[in-house]
């Protein structure tokens, strides 16, 4: 099948007109200019499917309101549609391990919704992959995610730190905040139960060489310190997802890691919570990547956004959510638009911005508009 007359987005350059052809899941040729007997799609904009490394909506559709859950087959369809009508191909999904946590987030729980994902997630179009979230302040959830990383149901693996006081809850009103509303509990009773809390970091060693000695690759959260970044860089993490300070982004540059930042804060040109700016570590050259976070239609917004702007060009941007990514976690047939690696990509029109189609592994999986059109006469 060839697809033409598109802009076309590789990774080092923008082709104005040109055409792409499919050949079973592979892309098998991109050519300039138009192809007779190809699919029109002249004022169109190709570019590769999202590779999204850190999506918590799944815990949304699953919970939607406190208290209310939803059955996992039930979440997952709506998680889905959402996520390829954003152009997302490739998706790690969070699962969070808190101990004390009510809900989705409780240790059982999300063993129970990990293994429910591996059960379901080949009836699936999209290539969906398991984060597991520990949070290292409540070790006690520990003995869910070693069984979890016993079954192989992991592939990707970040240690955060929610203890108040620090990281992303310096300021302890925001913290009692927070975790009322994930407890389900009133500021009141949570601020009762504060209690001072010592993370044992060099008990995380055998967790993190099973991690390891299974593939897993390891990521840290809301680094905030330089010192915090050594030490997980110490313990073999590669990414350092939505870092808080420049100086915890440059030390996490310095380490080799790959500094990934929030979609939504691209987009909005700023942290919802005054954290370190996306576009201020662009600034510095310490953005490699962008994930959707609470936001799955950020991703490819952002990065049309950013070159919009002119602060990157349009294949740079576009890197950021797919080629990056994807490199971040070892995966090397995916992330563009080139022959040999999967035909997982993305058809859109850039004003008004909007996702008219996706294919997955060549094949299509949602036909919107002009899109629909073409493809079926």
């Amino acid at each position: 099948m060839w697809l033409s007359g598109a802009k076309v987005v590789l990774p080092d350059r923008v082709l104005p007109v040109a055409s792409l052809r499919l050949e079973g899941e592979r892309v098998a040729e991109v050519r300039e200019g138009r192809v007779a007997g190809g699919l029109p799609l002249e004022g169109l904009t190709l570019v590769p499917g999202v590779v999204d490394l850190h999506g918590d909506t799944l815990e949304r559709e699953l919970e939607p309101r406190p208290g209310v859950s939803l059955p996992l087959e039930v979440a997952l369809e709506a998680w889905e549609a959402r996520a390829l009508g954003a152009g997302i191909t490739t998706a790690y999904v969070a699962v969070s391990f808190w101990d004390g946590a009510a809900g989705v987030r409780a240790p059982e729980k999300s063993l129970e919704i990990v293994q429910g994902l591996w059960h379901l997630r080949e009836g699936l179009t999209l290539d969906l992959r398991v984060h597991a979230r520990y949070e290292v302040s409540r070790p006690q959830g520990e003995w869910a995610v070693e069984q979890a990383l016993e079954e192989g149901l992991v592939h990707l693996l970040s240690l955060m730190d929610h203890t108040p006081g620090q990281g992303q809850f310096r300021n302890l009103e925001a913290y009692v905040a927070y975790m009322s509303r994930w407890l389900g509990r009133s500021p009141e009773e949570v601020a009762q139960g504060l209690s001072p809390t010592q993370v044992a970091w060099g008990a995380l060693e055998g967790l993190v060489q099973r991690a390891k000695a299974r593939g897993v690759v390891l990521a840290s959260h809301d680094d905030d310190t330089p010192e915090r970044v050594a030490l997980m860089a110490g313990l073999g993490v590669r990414i350092s997802e939505f870092p808080l300070t420049l100086a915890a982004a440059q030390a996490a540059r310095g380490h080799g890691m790959w500094v990934v930042m929030g979609a939504p804060n691209a987009l909005r040109g700023g942290s919802h919570n005054g954290n370190l700016s996306a576009l201020e570590a662009l600034g510095h050259g310490l953005l490699h990547a962008l994930a959707t976070d609470y936001h799955p239609a950020s991703a490819l917004r952002a990065a049309f956004a950013l070159a919009g702007q002119g602060l990157l060009p349009l294949e740079k941007a576009v890197a950021l959510v797919s080629l990056h990514p994807a490199q971040a976690v070892g995966l090397a047939d995916r992330g563009a638009l080139l022959p040999g690696l999967r035909a997982d990509l993305v058809v859109l029109r850039e004003a008004p911005f909007a996702v008219l189609g996706v294919f997955v592994r060549g094949r299509p999986a949602l036909l919107r508009g002009k899109m629909a059109e073409v493809l079926h006469g």
